[in-house]
């Protein structure tokens, strides 16, 4: 049956897979459900329940009813099923780093489809790798490069899951290079809302693939994920420099950053092979980033970049390989750790290109992180910006119209982060301390639109908020079609799903 809505794309499947079999008797017991289906799960009286329910950011401790560790497609298509005829929501997850707690389903009650059990890899005669979608992105790379002397733009933290990073976008160092990690996915297979198993691409259920990429949690369950290649660089120039006095002068860090602001946009000096942002917190002002190319190549490119600032009292720059790149820019090594968490709040800002931000902005900023940030009850805090557009970026060659995903027009991406020991409440001074970061950059250009990025999840955002500062308007009234299509139940749901 072909099914149209709204915003023009239409939506096409077998009436023989969307039929789903109701057992009342299973309505509010997902395990007799699983049990009977000979799916793996386990809830909370399992001795792994509390290992398996434990969340990155330890401020959200979402308990969900049922972890299911599924092994193979027809587990998760049963699962889904289960919980639909449950009448519970169902989230994936893959690595379970979401800032929100959203691959527990942010509320406590869900099921969590785990598929971490999925971790097919191959390369093909035509450079595409097959990944499974519970890998981690450091051993995604390791082998990539191993088995193919290949890469894919992706993310520094080597022990998140690829299925949440890469259908949210992707950022990494190589992206203004090569373009996101969502730009490189090629085909993917996936269990939708009803439990159909399929593998959808371009020309295979075009509008699954065109959902997925960007918003994948309301739509279906990844399994598998089919990437296009590139070719691994031999070597890369790795760059550090620790500007000394910038932490301590709001006059002396808004002239650095402006000038940083204008390099970026600089075509003379900057093109797709360069990447870098900053690194601010109480106590250290840092510019890094990668340069593809040689150290001679790379001379007066940093030349012009260091021009007029206080020279590094900290300064790295080498070629290194690109292997010892990835292990560099993630701090510890490639072989990703198991059972990360921390106790934090964080939140975005998306700068576009078309509005950079302006010396009121920056001075508003800067002094807002040197006088408020100074306060020890504002936790341990940082500021992370990172050059998404300026000249020859691959990111901004796409739009709305290649994927769910909205950030196309950024200039910069701003992260905003503040976390406490294990063992303490997280205070609300600190919670207000990352929300006024936000503000204090955006309310000098009350006409400019800022986003946010959807890796960086922001729970304290309302459903309205959240649908306009990831997707905008547009691209979230063609997700809201499909999804009332494809999902007219809303069982694949958090607090800020599509339709919420």
């Amino acid at each position: 049956m072909r099914l149209s809505f709204t915003s023009g794309l239409a939506f096409t499947l077998l009436a023989s897979s969307v039929t789903l079999v109701v057992d009342a008797s299973a309505q509010g017991c997902p395990s007799d459900c699983l049990t009977t289906k000979g799916v793996p799960y386990v809830n909370s009286t399992d001795a792994q329940y509390a290992n398996l329910s434990a969340p990155f950011n330890l401020r959200l401790p979402y308990k969900p009813v049922v972890i299911v560790l599924p092994t193979t497609p027809q587990h998760v298509s049963d699962a889904v099923v289960c919980a639909s005829e449950s009448g519970i929501k169902v989230a994936s997850r893959s690595g379970g780093h979401s800032y929100a707690a959203f691959g527990l389903g942010g509320q406590n009650g869900s099921m969590v489809i785990d598929v971490r059990n999925f971790q097919d890899f191959s390369i093909d005669s035509n450079q595409v790798a097959k990944v499974g979608g519970g890998m981690r992105l450091g051993t995604m790379a390791q082998k990539l490069f191993n088995e193919g002397t290949r890469a894919l733009p992706h993310g520094t933290c080597s022990g998140i899951g690829i299925g949440g990073h890469a259908t949210h976008g992707g950022y990494g160092y190589s992206s203004r290079l090569w373009g996101l990690t969502l730009d490189h996915i090629i085909a993917m297979d996936a269990v939708l809302p009803n439990g159909t198993y399929i593998t959808t691409s371009m020309t295979s259920y075009p509008e699954i693939f065109y959902a997925l990429r960007g918003a994948a949690e309301f739509f279906g369950v990844v399994l598998n994920f089919y990437f296009q290649t590139e070719p691994a660089p031999s070597d890369v120039v790795w760059f550090t420099y620790t500007i000394p006095g910038l932490n301590e002068s709001v006059e002396k860090a808004t002239s650095a950053f402006i000038h940083l602001q204008d390099f970026a946009r600089n075509s003379s000096v900057v093109d797709e092979n360069l990447s870098f942002g900053t690194y601010v917190d109480r106590g250290v002002f840092l510019v890094r980033g990668i340069y593809t190319g040689t150290l001679a190549s790379f001379d007066p490119i940093v030349t012009e970049m260091l021009r007029g600032l206080p020279s590094p009292s900290q300064n790295t720059t080498e070629s290194i390989a690109w292997l010892d790149a990835l292990t560099i820019l993630d701090g510890t090594s490639l072989n990703p750790p198991v059972n990360e968490h921390d106790n934090f709040f964080a939140k975005s800002v998306t700068v576009p290109e078309i509005s950079p931000l302006t010396e009121d902005a920056v001075t508003n900023y800067f002094t807002y992180l040197i006088n408020e940030g100074a306060n020890p009850d504002t936790g341990s805090w940082f500021s992370i910006c990172n050059l998404y557009g300026g000249p020859g970026s691959q990111i901004n060659t796409k739009t709305i119209d290649f994927a769910a995903y909205s950030d196309r027009d950024a200039l910069w991406v701003f992260q905003h982060y503040s976390s406490e020991p294990a063992n303490v409440s997280f205070p609300a001074t600190a919670f207000n301390f990352v929300q006024g970061m936000n503000t204090a950059l955006e309310q000098d250009m009350p006409n400019t639109t800022f986003g946010a990025y959807l890796n960086y999840i922001d729970p304290s955002l309302t459903p309205a908020e959240a649908h306009e500062e990831y997707y905008g308007s547009t691209l979230y009234a063609k997700l809201l079609a499909l999804k009332e299509v494809v999902d007219p139940g809303n069982i694949f749901w958090n607090p800020q799903a599509i339709g919420a």
